[in-house]
């Protein structure tokens, strides 16, 4: 121990520093929120809206982005959408029905839905699940 000398503790500092670096999480962790943030659109479903702004691809107008968060077992039921969008699943597992088509979108799966399409999505896991919205709004 006596060997110790300042430059080692220096390595050792620079060392340590890295290897916690690795190991920790960094900041970009989904957003969540509180039980009774936004409106309800179903029992057990709730929608937060998070911002909207002039499109730059010409066939949109606007684009809006929210989250729709569904605690377990619950979910919406199948109806036509009134816009294209894409959806991002930002934490747990959401069972969808896209008409015929039926799949589970896990934390991280994106997909996309069409105007006029019915989907039905369901919370299928344990925890609370977050679907981000992307709507492409023509009006």
């Amino acid at each position: 121990m006596d060997d110790i000398n300042r430059r080692a503790t220096l390595a050792f500092g620079f060392a340590a520093t890295a290897t916690s670096a690795l190991i920790l999480p960094g900041t970009a962790a989904a957003q969540t929120h509180g039980p009774n943030e936004g409106k309800e659109v179903a029992p057990g479903v709730r929608q937060v809206d998070l911002g909207k702004r002039a499109s730059m691809i010409p066939a949109y107008k606007t684009v809006s982005m929210r989250d729709i968060v569904f605690q377990p077992g619950k979910g919406i039921a199948g109806r036509a959408m009134e816009n294209d969008m894409v959806c991002h699943i930002t934490e747990g597992e959401l069972r969808i029905k896209q008409g015929e088509m039926e799949f589970t979108a896990k934390k991280g799966d994106v997909y996309s839905c069409a105007t006029g399409k019915p989907e039905q999505a369901t919370n299928s896991g344990s925890t609370a699940a977050i679907m981000r919205v992307i709507d492409l709004l023509t009006a």
